[in-house]
């Protein structure tokens, strides 16, 4: 009888983990503005991780003007296309 009980169980446990809340096969799908977003903060992230780099001494200053620069301008291009975007009444699902 405690076999049973243990296989019964195990069974109950490996549905309720692996059951498939919706349809795996259907993903979500992502305006523009929201692939923007995620980039903005991807980018942002990449600005920190330079800066604290380069005051640990990894980088030297030109290399690291270089790259900021670099990363600034991109994070300026995604922002003026968020704001196009979303003065043309296109907005994602995350809060802007």
């Amino acid at each position: 009888m405690s076999i049973f009980a243990a296989v019964a169980m195990s069974l109950i446990l490996f549905a309720y983990i692996f059951w498939p809340e919706r349809n795996p096969f259907v993903q979500a799908d992502k305006t523009r503005v929201d692939y923007l977003l995620e980039r903005k903060d991807v980018i942002y992230e990449n600005l920190r991780d330079l800066s604290f780099e380069f005051q640990a001494g990894k980088y030297p200053q030109a290399d690291y003007d270089r790259q900021r620069m670099s990363l600034e301008d991109e994070a300026a291009l995604v922002i003026s296309e968020i704001e196009a975007l979303t003065a043309r009444g296109m907005v994602g699902r995350r809060q802007v």
